[in-house]
């Protein structure tokens, strides 16, 4: 079965100053999409919506803003220029945000509000300032010497934080600062969450407040035993030489501990893990009433998690819950604690979809809140009053976004009612009551428009329209914006394969045009959606290539079946699926099968080297930016996920996954990209590829960064790297259209 769809709508007439796009434009200000926005916030008192947005001058230096919910007008809270006029980042905290995905960012890159209403915390460079909501020009600076993740607990009475690896608390009546740890040194951290954890497992924290103020939960580990990685850092003036403990594949990750410490006192008290100290620690979460810690306890192997409530008392614990699979068990952020009854909200894929639960505080499961052929993507809000949860999903469409709501009673599990009207792509943020939400909306045909709504997805107001008239940033380049197409085609096991296709400025069915194929592949990743688009995809399309994107088997927002396939041999089910959308390219009478190139990054770009390897008699070049080459090289907690288990123990496994098994097979150009200073996807990965490549007499093109990271995110960086992209296609690709 396939289907076709086309949602960019025919645009409005053509501005008189028509332009066409160009990469100097992509990467210069102001930003083309308009004035976007990040973490959107609604405050505990429902009076302002909060959010960060990038200066007119330099979209990446991000500013704190507010909409008034009284009078409808936005303004500018705090100007980050104005509180540190020029950012000087401590290595810590370069390394946060590259494991954030931030680092290409400056300025106020978060806030969290008191639960009032009336105060704002906002971090910048390493800073920590506290701003009255009603006075934001008299910001007051209460904490310095590179703070990291500040919070103000529930209650309101402490502001807390990381410093040096210690965890510290300000008293806010009193003023005065409390160091609650003092053995955080050399190997040895509090209240903050290992690399593995910050890079694979989605934890941003290693403390948890209790609703009360009366504690705080908070992780210690020990990295003592994770082996030293020496990697060479080169700059354009210097080589640093960084001993970084990386955990790779197989080897030792850090020793943990759960810890409870309380900010007057600041006696501690230690949660026994277990005898297997083998584990990840992986959430962690107090009951609604502050009386049970909850922590999730994750296996090595990650086919076990178990759900654990400790008495906040007397330290007695025992286990609410258990899933086990086959392959692996999925995280999530999706516990919920309800206020007015003992019992949770508690996710889960047993199904084989991600649906929901409700269960009570002794890990009786009560009833489904959600069920069937379908799955949420995560939990938004609660509203216990109205007896209904809000998520989002892709029950409608596999390419959208979309916001639902659920009974929390479990009546009609199986049909949610859609929040959110507009097919495309919703991102929402909702208040603490779930009374009013956020939607960010974007469709192909449109840039990212913000309103405020209820509920029932009633419109209260605008907070960024964001029409594409006249004045908009896009304007120039509205007449030559091409229509997104999508489409689906079968996997070899009968699997829906989703497509999305861009063709070419000027299109003629009687040409025979070349591909620009986009690919990620990897887990955790849709690259097939129906929102505002990429530039350079947009880009290459007006150049004169077919752009095309499919989402293969292991791609994210799917159901377990899907997902599953990659188990145990990462790449086998990637590359069949891309080469079916490969061939099926070739069959269309539009497309020149003689022409065609793969692209692709991080994971992308080890698709990228499979790919070739697999089928250089039908891809006639490739772009590999920053790939993994030898999955026994990246970290142990996703590569031990996907590849079931260690080297030592799945030696054949490590082998097939990897790209040297295959590289005999790689005849088509290649053009390999890596930053010098990438400590995710380590430069030897990139090294180990050149000299196998040199052995084997291969000839290909190299471009490498100096200072850059996984994400070589300097501005000058990033439009350097997509023009030699380009270069790459246009030189391979002869017959491209100038």
């Amino acid at each position: 079965m396939r289907f076709l769809l086309c949602f960019l709508a025919a645009l409005s007439s053509v501005p008189a100053s028509a332009e066409r796009l160009t990469l100097d434009r992509i990467h210069a200000d102001p930003a083309l999409a308009g004035p976007g926005v990040r973490n959107l916030r609604v405050s505990p008192d429902g009076e302002r919506v909060t959010y960060l947005r990038g200066r007119q001058d330099n979209q990446f230096q991000l500013d704190l803003w507010e909409f008034n919910m009284k009078d409808k007008t936005s303004k500018r809270l705090v100007d980050s220029k104005l509180l540190v006029p020029n950012e000087s980042l401590s290595p810590e905290e370069q390394a946060r945000r590259e494991r954030a995905r931030t680092a290409s960012l400056t300025g106020i890159l978060n806030y969290s509000w008191s639960p009032d209403g009336k105060q704002l915390l906002v971090p910048i460079a390493g800073d920590l300032y506290l701003v009255d909501a009603a006075k934001p020009q008299g910001a007051r600076k209460v904490a310095t010497g590179n703070v990291a993740d500040p919070k103000i607990s529930p209650k309101g009475r402490y502001v807390s934080f990381v410093r040096k690896q210690n965890l510290y608390v300000i008293d806010l009546v009193s003023g005065l600062e409390k160091q609650l740890t003092t053995d955080g040194a050399g190997t040895i951290f509090n209240g903050e969450a290992e690399f593995v954890a910050q890079e694979e497992m989605g934890q941003r924290t290693g403390y948890y407040w209790a609703p009360d103020d009366s504690a705080i939960a908070y992780k210690r580990f020990d990295e003592s035993p994770v082996p030293v990685v020496r990697r060479f850092e080169i700059f354009a003036d210097r080589t640093d030489v960084v001993e970084q403990r990386y955990p790779a594949a197989g080897d030792a990750n850090v020793l943990v501990d759960l810890m409870i410490v309380s900010p007057v006192t600041g006696a501690q008290r230690k949660v026994e893990l277990g005898q297997n100290r083998d584990i990840y620690l992986v959430r962690a979460d107090w009951s609604a009433n502050g009386k049970q810690l909850v922590y999730q306890l994750q296996s090595r192997d990650q086919k076990r998690l178990d759900l654990i409530s400790v008495d906040a008392a007397t330290l007695a614990q025992r286990t609410l819950l258990t899933e086990t699979s086959k392959t692996w068990v999925s995280i999530h952020d999706d516990l919920r604690f309800l206020s007015k009854r003992n019992a949770f909200l508690w996710a889960s894929e047993r199904s084989g979809r991600n649906h929901l639960y409700l269960y009570d505080l002794d890990g009786k499961l009560l009833h489904p809140v959600s069920s069937g052929e379908w799955g949420i993507d995560n939990v938004l809000a609660v509203d216990e009053k109205a007896g209904r949860v809000y998520v989002s999903s892709n029950r409608d469409a596999v390419i959208d976004k979309q916001t639902y709501a659920l009974a929390l009673d479990g009546s009609g599990a199986d049909k949610p009612v859609r929040i959110t009207k507009g097919d495309g792509w919703h991102e929402a943020a909702f208040s603490r009551n779930g009374e009013v939400f956020v939607d960010t909306f974007s469709d192909p045909a449109t840039p990212p428009q913000i309103s405020i709504r209820r509920p029932d997805g009633a419109m209260v107001g605008w907070l960024e329209k964001n029409e594409l008239n006249a004045e908009h940033p896009y304007a120039k380049y509205k007449a030559d914006h091409l229509a997104t197409e999508y489409g689906s085609i079968k996997a070899s096991d009968g699997q829906t394969l989703y497509y999305s296709m861009i063709k070419p400025s000027d299109f003629s069915a009687a040409k025979k045009y070349p591909v620009y194929l986009s690919t990620y592949g990897g887990p955790h990743a849709q690259h097939v959606s129906r929102k505002w688009g990429n530039y350079f995809d947009q880009y290459m399309a007006q150049q004169g290539f077919v752009v095309f994107r499919l989402d293969n088997r292991g791609s994210y927002r799917r159901e377990r079946a899907f997902t599953d396939a990659i188990y145990n041999g990462l790449g086998k089910h990637e590359v069949e699926d891309q080469l079916s959308g490969i061939d099926w390219l070739g069959k269309q009478s539009f497309v020149d099968a003689k022409r065609i190139g793969v692209f692709g990054w991080s994971y992308g770009g080890y698709m990228t080297l499979r790919l070739l390897a697999a089928a250089s008699d039908k891809i006639a070049m490739g772009v590999s930016v920053a790939p993994v080459t030898d999955w026994a090289l990246y970290d142990t907690h996703y590569t031990e996920r996907y590849v079931g288990g260690t080297p030592k123990g799945q030696a054949d496994a490590y082998k097939t996954s990897g790209v040297f098994a295959h590289l005999d097979g790689l005849k088509s150009p290649l053009l390999l990209v890596h930053g010098m200073a990438d400590d995710n996807v380590l430069f030897t990965n990139s090294t180990r590829l050149i000299d196998g490549l040199v052995n084997r007499n291969v000839r290909f093109d190299l471009m490498t960064y100096p200072g850059a990271k996984h994400g070589i995110s300097s501005r000058p960086g990033q439009r350097h790297v997509y023009g030699t992209i380009e270069a790459f296609f246009k030189k391979n690709l002869a017959d491209a259209p100038k």
